[in-house]
């Protein structure tokens, strides 16, 4: 890797320059440096990371029974194919991501524990300069690049998303979010109560079953769930004709994306159908006489929201067997050894555990100037998703709600890596997207579409995020099978990028 230092400043400080910094070394950040080595080996490039290790999301979740809440075929990179079953354990997508970063020689080119504070561009010295706090020195360094490739993810690691509940602060038991789960967590013999309804819930549920007294899930609307083996029937008889494993990553990714394309497709045109055929599937895995109605049927329509899947049912086994029971209700108030419910009734708990979701980090929170003003994201408007009017140089990864979030990050990798070499080949410094004159009168609209896709997450910062337009180049789009044709045919000669020399 090469990078060129050059001195700044009265205390005689090193800048090293780069022409790529890379924010984030998770799933977008080790996919999107791989495709940069691959395709722009010329460019020099540094990737920062705040933890200590590699894997974000996957690094710090460390709850019982982490899991995907996607198929590794998708959820894993194009270029690197999956061997295992497609819901994955924590460790084994650790496993995975450790050896993308070996095939692709990455480890020299990440710094861990690099917190980046503020991201600043000048346009004189059209550059990035962004100060950075290590957690081995005091003080702040400072690095340059030409292009900012924003990878960091979109939830903030430091602090879960609980609410205010009336009295939380006089309950005398432990209240843990499993996005902090402590180390030294002993449930054995505990009255657990897991608050919340989503994939996160259903993943921890049955991991507890077997080690506390009891576990209650507590909800105050149902989530959809679809259980199935964790395991794919044509992946598994390709594997015996010991085809390889590349054309059965691809086979496979291909099939999943039909399959995910037909079922939204098929909450549109007939969602009270596709309700009822995931009802019905959860009806299956529970006895007989099972309040299904009240417990496991959400008010609202199937896909505004994920639908978690249940490998092997293990969430509804553990009701099924006892270990686990599930209240839909009001939390009126906590008190000293429980919680008291809006119905009138109350859950005693030594454990109360809020899976309540997680707080968004827009751009990770990092403060952003462009030639000395601030920028505030909510005031721009997204091209596609991945850059923003007035900011120059910079892509952000942002993936889908319904497909597999990696889909996009390959989508957007290939894309910043062909705007890279756009500018080389053109000789330009900068570029940034400009609305055009036929686009300055148009509506702006929400970062996407709230009756398509609501989490709760989202819902609460859209205030924050940057805004969309009425014509397909100002929206982020959350159809994988129209962006994988359109991302590719982008011509970067549109008037809607703005070069600068």
């Amino acid at each position: 890797m090469s990078a060129v230092s050059s001195t700044a400043g009265c205390n005689s400080e090193k800048i090293e320059r780069f022409d790529v910094i890379i924010v984030g070394a998770g799933i977008s950040g080790i996919g999107s440096a791989t495709l940069l080595r691959k395709y722009c080996p010329d460019l020099s490039f540094v990737i920062l990371d705040a933890l200590d290790s590699f894997g974000g999301t996957w690094l710090m979740h460390k709850y019982p029974g982490t899991r995907s809440d996607s198929d590794l075929f998708t959820f894993g990179y194009g270029f690197k194919p999956w061997k295992g079953d497609p819901i994955a354990s924590r460790q084994q997508i650790l496993d995975y991501l450790g050896g993308a970063i070996e095939d692709a020689n990455l480890a020299p080119y990440i710094r861990y524990g690099h917190k980046v504070q503020s991201a600043d561009w000048s346009s004189e010295a059209a550059s990035w300069t962004l100060a950075v706090e290590r957690s081995d020195t005091e003080g702040l360094i400072h690095l340059q690049g030409r292009f900012l490739w924003m990878c960091q993810g979109y939830y903030r690691h430091s602090q879960g998303y609980t609410p205010d509940w009336p009295g939380l602060d006089q309950f005398k038991g432990q209240v843990v979010h499993p996005q902090h789960w402590p180390d030294d967590l002993d449930l054995n013999g505990k009255q657990v109560t897991v608050i919340g309804s989503g994939a996160t819930a259903a993943t921890l549920i049955p991991a507890l079953a077997d080690s506390c007294a009891h576990v209650t899930m507590l909800q105050r609307t149902p989530t959809y769930f679809a259980a199935g083996r964790n395991a794919d029937s044509l992946a598994d008889e390709l594997r015996k004709l010991d085809v390889d494993d590349a054309w059965v990553h691809e086979i496979i990714r291909r099939k999943v994306v039909r399959d995910r394309a037909e079922l939204l497709e098929r909450a549109q045109a007939a969602p009270d159908k596709l309700k009822k055929i995931l009802i019905d599937g959860v009806k299956a895995c529970l006895p007989d006489g099972f309040d299904v109605d009240r417990h496991f049927t959400p008010p609202y329509k199937p896909m505004q929201q994920r639908v978690a899947f249940v490998p092997d049912g293990d969430l509804f086994k553990a009701v099924a067997s006892g270990k686990a029971t599930v209240v839909t209700d009001q939390i009126a108030a906590f008190d000293e050894t429980g919680i008291q419910l809006g119905s009138g009734s109350r859950i005693d708990c030594d454990v109360v555990i809020t899976a309540t979701g997680f707080e968004m980090a827009v751009m990770g929170e990092i403060p952003f100037r462009v030639d000395g003003g601030g920028v505030d994201f909510a005031q721009t408007v997204t091209y596609r998703g991945m850059m923003f009017t007035g900011v120059p140089n910079m892509a952000w990864v942002y993936g889908y709600g319904h497909y597999s979030w990696t889909l996009r990050a390959d989508l957007i990798g290939e894309f910043v890596c062909r705007l890279l070499r756009h500018l080389q080949a053109r000789g330009a410094k900068s570029v940034a997207p400009t609305l055009r004159p036929e686009d300055r009168d148009m509506p702006l609209r929400p970062w996407v579409d709230t009756e398509y896709l609501n989490p709760g997450y989202l819902l609460r910062s859209l205030d924050r995020l940057p805004r969309s337009g009425d014509k397909p180049e100002w929206q982020h789009s959350q159809d994988y099978l129209y962006e994988s044709e359109a991302i590719p045919a982008i011509d970067l000669e549109d008037p809607i990028f703005s070069y600068s020399y």
